[in-house]
């Protein structure tokens, strides 16, 4: 597929390539359709060039849970990726030593694309009620526009609530986008695979087989 990049008209006729990025992080423990069905509603409804996945390398928030070795995680994205034109995946949290931290991970993206591309980071609505607890929200907040995912039929009277209140907080407001139903999740897969349940259509085919021949979360 051609790549593409949206361009905008400046003064006087000229026109200035602008790239609309999509920063997608997570744990991906496993990563799961939920998560691809989340990044192809973000292309098409924010027009994005591309949507990046940054498994993250150590969460913080985590500290206290088992979580599947960053590089086992790491290889599911990118088999779980692979083939889609704008997807693509990076280890720069995986690389880095120490806790990952989002507002750390979205310098390096604005490093790398330069100050001309327009980042999106896209996460899900009850991560985003933690915000305001994040390292730095303000700085993060700065560097791109936050997506909130949300299913349909999700209660969102106190995502609203709690929306006004970031806006309030750091003149920044949360972007809000609803996903197809998919009542997925990677610590219902996990559990599924210790109870011995199928997953074979909660992820990718390649996925399930690298699940199976490395035999995570037996």
């Amino acid at each position: 597929m051609e790549e593409r990049a949206n361009v905008e008209i400046g003064p006087e006729g000229n026109t200035d390539v602008r790239r609309r990025v999509g920063i997608m992080g997570g744990t991906f423990d496993p990563i799961h359709n939920g998560h691809l069905a989340c990044a192809e509603e973000a292309m098409g409804q924010f027009d994005l060039d591309e949507v990046i996945f940054v498994p993250t390398g150590n969460p913080p928030h985590k500290a206290n849970e088992q979580v599947t070795p960053a590089r086992e995680r790491l290889t599911m994205v990118h088999l779980a990726t692979i083939g889609h034109p704008r997807f693509r995946v990076s280890p720069v949290e995986i690389d880095t030593p120490g806790p990952s931290y989002t507002a750390e991970t979205l310098a390096h993206f604005r490093s790398e694309l330069g100050e001309a591309a327009k980042l999106f980071f896209i996460t899900g609505a009850d991560a985003v009620l933690e915000i305001l607890h994040w390292r730095d929200p303000e700085k993060l907040m700065s560097m791109c526009s936050v997506i909130a995912a949300t299913r349909l039929g999700y209660s969102g009277e106190r995502l609203q609530t709690f929306l006004e209140e970031v806006k309030r907080e750091t003149n920044h407001e949360v972007l809000q986008m609803k996903i197809p139903v998919l009542q997925i999740s990677s610590t219902d897969i996990r559990r599924r695979v210790r109870e011995s349940k199928p997953i074979r259509y909660l992820v990718p085919q390649a996925v399930y087989q690298f699940i199976e021949k490395e035999g995570l979360y037996l």
